[in-house]
């Protein structure tokens, strides 16, 4: 007989096979879909050498280069104001008196339901911001929002017995929140805020249409030079995984962070003595 878990049960060697051959098909179909792709490309000759010419330029290289580095310049502008944003914004959130909750609940509200894009044009023309400071302010906005969200149920997510536990020994709400409720919450957090954070990373590249010299703008420039005949799937192929490597390298960091975390000897198990006979009480035996 097949065992069982709380989730599944173990499939049977008829189930078994069942799913060898739709992971055959959908092997099948991944690899017919890729070699379509493929010729495609091919047949619109997007391998030629005029439209991978351009890479081989040094200009080409530093403008890509200058472009990668101010999408991680205004990420990292972004991240860090973000977070702190979202912090701030859930302390007001889960504050006992109604002003500061009211005013954080509406600006939570507000600026993470408006688009990003919105944010980015208004800071920029209406109020004339330089393209860095505008795009930094909307992925701030928007972003610090969400992660208030996050920080706020994170937070709750812990369970009220140790909120109850901390104050019935004298701690100050301050002390509740900084030694007992958010290093819990962290574990429960850090997947959904490196996923914001990945949000904020691709959003960079709204930065071109506020003329921010991003990366995303850089291949634009090169995708529509007529010279190398608008080379646009070769800077895709390029650009792209770029991108992707880095997503995932935030995933990467948030895992070794969470694995860091769990080998801390701080947040270790105490060891507790075996207990022993108590005093006795009065009058017994």
């Amino acid at each position: 007989m097949t065992e069982s878990t709380a989730l599944y049960d173990i499939p049977g060697p008829r189930a078994r096979k069942r799913h060898l051959l739709y992971g055959l098909a959908a092997t099948v179909l991944l690899l017919a879909l890729a070699g379509w792709i493929l010729h495609l490309l091919f047949a619109t000759d997007q391998f030629t050498s005029t439209k991978w010419s351009p890479f081989l330029y040094e200009g080409i290289q530093e403008l890509l280069l200058r472009g990668l580095g101010n999408t991680l310049k205004a990420f990292a502008c972004a991240a860090v104001l973000s977070l702190a944003l979202g912090a701030l914004l859930a302390a007001g959130r889960l504050s006992e008196h109604r002003v500061p909750r009211w005013i954080s609940t509406l600006f939570v509200e507000f600026f993470r339901a408006m688009p990003v894009l919105v944010m980015i044009f208004f800071v920029f023309v209406a109020l004339k911001v330089q393209p860095l400071p505008a795009l930094v302010t909307g992925l701030t906005l928007y972003n610090g929002s969400v992660l208030a969200e996050v920080f706020r149920t994170g937070i709750h997510s812990v369970e009220s017995g140790q909120g109850e536990a901390a104050y019935a020994l004298g701690m100050r709400k301050t002390q509740v929140m900084t030694y007992v409720l958010v290093p819990q919450a962290v574990r429960a957090m850090l997947p959904a805020i490196i996923s914001q954070l990945v949000v904020a990373l691709k959003d960079t590249s709204l930065g071109f249409l506020i003329t921010y010299e991003e990366f995303l703008h850089a291949g634009k420039l090169i995708a529509s030079n007529l010279d190398y005949d608008l080379p646009f799937i070769p800077v895709v192929l390029v650009i792209s995984p770029i991108y992707i490597g880095m997503c995932m390298l935030l995933s990467w960091f948030a895992t070794w962070l969470a694995r860091r975390e769990r080998r801390d000897p701080k947040a270790g198990a105490v060891e507790v003595a075996p207990a022993g006979p108590g005093t006795p009480l009065p009058g017994g035996r």
